[in-house]
């Protein structure tokens, strides 16, 4: 049964998270990796991948669409790369949300994702839209994602984000067991307890997914402008977490990268953020403020 709806929260008087070191403000940067994993005839599906590329507006196609394709290759070959320079040479923390079948096409990628001990988060097991999918097909997914991410990076993942949810999966996961936290949630600025389950909420608009939308970014200055305001205005509230959410195939294109550099060098320069990976936000917040 989905449960029902918490249009609440905490109301007027949030938690004090009281983050590490006294700072106002948790930081959190994800990285989705979803390549490889997209709709596409190859891997069995009916038509081409339509969603989230620089083709606002693409369909999809009853046969191979290569430039689809192409544009998702850039996020393995090239995006991911830089977006890893970018935070290993400042020696910053990242959550990956990688999906299974996304990461097994890319050993490498994997590699320099565990050598930069970074989170890797369960993205599910294939990046398509669950919201049709049978309950049963998705149970099944959901358990497929866990075995054969934990055979591709060694251990099982912690936490969990579809992405293109179903009505189930909140409560699909929260039965799996196995999760310390779900972040298939945009509706709070801190982490909260649905029940056993830790929610810790994700973001869709300090996001770079807005530079391939129709209401979205259309240049650098305005990404880095709007992830600044957000954090300032977070810090200046004191007490907040703030995600950002990025895309191999998106942040990783140079000017968007450079952007993402600007913000990132902002935070550092500010001297009032941790900077954490979701998993580390996640145990704090089990500590300081237990179910």
């Amino acid at each position: 049964m989905t449960p029902a709806r918490d249009l609440i929260g905490y109301g007027a008087t949030p938690p004090d998270p009281r983050w590490p070191g006294g700072v106002r403000v948790a930081v959190q940067f994800v990285i989705n990796y979803e390549e490889g994993a997209e709709n596409s005839v190859l891997n069995g599906d009916a038509g081409s991948e339509a969603f989230l590329s620089e083709m606002v507006g693409a369909v999809s196609h009853p046969d191979r669409a290569m430039a689809m394709e192409s544009l998702y290759e850039y996020g393995a070959r090239a995006g991911f790369w830089r977006l890893h320079r970018l935070f290993t040479n400042r020696a910053l923390p990242v959550t990956v949300f990688g999906v299974a079948k996304a990461l097994e096409t890319n050993p490498a990628a994997v590699e320099a994702m565990l050598a930069a001990d970074w989170e890797i988060a369960s993205h599910g097991l294939r990046w398509i839209d669950y919201q049709s999918v049978p309950e049963a097909v998705e149970r099944a997914h959901i358990a497929e994602a866990v075995a054969l991410h934990t055979r591709l990076t060694g251990t099982r993942p912690l936490g969990w984000y579809q992405g293109r949810t179903s009505p189930n999966t909140a409560r699909l996961i929260a039965e799996e067991g196995g999760f310390a936290y779900d972040a298939d949630s945009y509706a709070d600025d801190l982490p909260y307890w649905v029940g056993r389950q830790l929610i810790v909420p994700y973001t869709l608009d300090a996001n770079d997914m807005k530079f391939v939308s129709q209401n979205g970014f259309t240049e650098g200055d305005q990404f880095f402008r709007y992830l600044r305001d957000t954090f300032e205005q977070l810090r200046s509230e004191g007490g907040r977490m703030m995600s950002v959410g990025l895309h191999a195939r998106i942040a990783g294109r140079p000017a968007r990268a450079l952007a993402l550099a600007k913000f990132i060098d902002h935070v550092i320069a500010s001297g009032d953020a941790w900077v954490a990976r979701r998993i580390d936000i996640a145990r704090h917040w089990m500590e300081v403020h237990p179910a």
